[in-house]
């Protein structure tokens, strides 16, 4: 990789610490941490979703902190859109490090909702070098992060506020398959593949045998079939029989990507965001 120049950090977001662990759970698929949200008495549970390009909070807890609404927005999901009011002034604290973001969204849809508290997507994690492994989450200041580990770097480029990265597709009796594919840890599965991309290089043939069912999601639901490809290579570092959602129509990521990788297909790995320097770093997991 070239030489990236870390932005510096404003004002707002400034601290006389540089890196916080903070409590993480790890459950039904997803990552969430606890942070303190101004205005709120109680500790927030936060899901981390590379995927998501605003954060989002519950409603009743939006009201609660007394956010000050500025306008409205759409929220695309993987079968559709949901209109969302955006607030600004929320404010976060992860022991002594502070996130300010300038807009937090509250969907309708989950007023009342027994879900977690809300999202933490784009803005986070570029405010944040973000550790994930497998018991805790640390987060770093950009300006002061840097890596000394024996794990593999990855570069990978922002598209619409999104990680997007080459990956492989590795295939029995043919030529690999390449693609390029957002990193969306919001999704439970490993590797969720746009129809055209599946029907292009024949994927449903390779995968064997699969079910049919429909993922939920923003905007409602969308056809799949899933299954297991072989191997899927993000570098060099390689994940062994991916679950896969092959989608009958449609796509899960952007228009021209091949589709995303999901959580499933990182947790065996100390996982490290770092949008400063646009890059992804797997370490393997001792067990």
């Amino acid at each position: 990789m070239g030489l990236v120049v870390v932005p510096p950090l404003r004002a707002e977001d400034s601290s006389t610490n540089i890196a916080a662990d903070v409590v993480a759970e790890f459950k039904r698929g997803h990552v969430y941490i606890q942070a303190r949200l101004k205005g709120v008495e109680k500790p927030v549970s936060m899901m981390l979703d590379t995927g998501f390009t605003v954060n989002t909070l519950r409603p009743e807890l939006a009201e609660e902190a007394g956010l000050k609404r500025t306008g409205a927005t759409r929220i695309m999901g993987i079968a559709g859109q949901e209109e969302a009011p955006i607030y600004g002034e929320a404010a976060f604290t992860f022991g002594s490090l502070r996130y300010d973001p300038r807009r937090t969204a509250a969907l309708p849809s989950d007023r009342g909702s027994r879900r977690e508290d809300g999202i933490l997507g784009a803005s986070f994690f570029r405010r944040f070098v973000v550790e994930i492994d497998a018991k805790k989450v640390t987060l770093h200041e950009p300006a002061a992060f840097n890596y000394s580990g024996n794990g593999e770097i990855i570069p990978f480029k922002i598209r619409q506020q999104t990680p997007v990265l080459e990956a492989t597709l590795a295939l029995p009796h043919r030529e690999p398959v390449r693609g390029q594919f957002e990193l969306d840890m919001g999704c439970t599965g490993g590797l969720c593949l746009a129809h055209d991309f599946v029907e292009a290089n024949h994927l449903l043939e390779a995968a064997g045998e699969t079910s049919g069912t429909q993922r939920r999601g923003i905007g409602g639901g969308a056809g799949i079939r899933e299954g297991h490809l072989p191997e899927l290579l993000i570098g060099k570092s390689r994940v062994l029989k991916p679950s896969t959602s092959f989608f009958t129509s449609g796509s899960p990521a952007e228009k021209g990507m091949a589709g995303h990788i999901g959580w499933a297909a990182l947790r065996e790995f100390k996982v490290i965001f770092d949008y400063s320097r646009q890059c992804l770093i797997l370490e393997p997991l001792s067990r």
